[in-house]
């Protein structure tokens, strides 16, 4: 049996962060180790504290890595140190609560890295009220056949409306196959609603680039070759990999902010845990903005009631 590493202490700000089997390989496709993993979060801490901070945060945990068993999980364990900070949100359907992590500080990162979490998936909205969102997400998810061109042709239409719109969209990889734009929105609207405006900015899309855009409502009807702009990621409990999350994955792909010029250039695969670093040391956080930038859902819920969108069944 493999010889466990011995433990490492970290200071991060006012806290001390044990890290457990830091030597132990969480992506194999260079060997990028646990220690590794926190470090690259580490040099990334304004950006993933941005992306994260106050919100309600779903982990998910690879215990032996990448390539071993994924485990999601919302509720902070027994035994947390005292200074980790929780929000409290209730699942109605099933009369259940659970209390998760809410990061406001770069030490709570790290503590979840020490926990085994690679990827932090955060609610839109924020714990002073956890029913209203304040960030609207357009996620431009690529069926299996979808070229990578037909996302970048997708990203500048959406682009386009957001400008039409006067609202101010701030683009990143996902980390696979897709991109993902955030808007700051003002937290007046429950999730029904954003998720209506949602959807009705995506009929837009579909409108205008109906050869490249599907909003079919089930999987299994939508053409492999397009691009599917998800709407269903701003229902209530749904979520996706946060700025500078790093992805399940061999390569440790990371979910990175680019700026709209660089949507034709880059590749999916360009950002890693051992390229980003470089890349946040030079250019900085390129969401560091996005608070400054609010918009309102009123022109969205009109285009809504105009087409008469119907919200459609709550996702699985």
């Amino acid at each position: 049996m493999a010889q466990k590493s011995a433990a490492v202490e970290l200071e991060v700000g006012p806290h001390t962060v044990r890290i457990s089997n830091p030597d132990r390989v969480y992506f194999p496709a260079r060997g990028e180790t646990k220690l590794d993993l926190v470090n690259y979060y580490l040099s990334v801490g304004d950006g993933i504290v941005n992306a994260l901070r106050e919100r309600p945060c779903m982990l998910h945990r690879f215990p032996s890595g990448v390539a071993g068993e994924k485990v999601h999980q919302k509720r902070v364990p027994n035994g947390a140190p005292p200074w980790l900070e929780t929000v409290r949100v209730t699942f109605p359907r099933y009369n259940r609560h659970a209390d998760e992590l809410c990061v406001t500080e770069l030490a709570h990162v790290a503590w979840a890295v020490q926990m085994s979490t690679v990827e932090f998936h955060p609610w839109n909205s924020r714990r002073a009220d956890t029913e209203k969102p304040d960030e609207w997400r357009i996620d431009l998810d690529p069926m299996p056949d979808c070229g990578y061109d037909r996302v970048r042709r997708v990203a500048h239409v959406a682009h386009e409306i957001l400008d039409e719109l006067g609202a101010v969209g701030w683009p990143k990889t996902s980390g696979g196959r897709g991109l993902h734009i955030y808007v700051r929105i003002e937290p007046r609207w429950g999730f029904a609603d954003v998720r209506r405006a949602a959807l009705a900015f995506a009929h837009e899309v579909e409108r205008r680039a109906p050869d490249d855009v599907t909003t079919t409502w089930w999987r299994k009807d939508r053409d492999p070759r397009l691009l599917f702009v998800d709407y269903n990621q701003n229902a209530r409990d749904h979520t996706i990999a946060s700025a500078y999350s790093v992805r399940g994955n061999p390569e440790g792909t990371v979910s990175t902010p680019i700026r709209w010029t660089e949507i034709d250039d880059v590749e999916p695969g360009d950002f890693t845990i051992a390229t980003v670093p470089g890349r946040f040391a030079e250019v900085g956080d390129l969401h560091a903005g996005i608070d400054d930038a609010v918009f309102s859902l009123e022109p969205l819920l009109e285009w809504a009631e105009r087409d008469g969108v119907e919200e459609p069944p709550e996702p699985g």
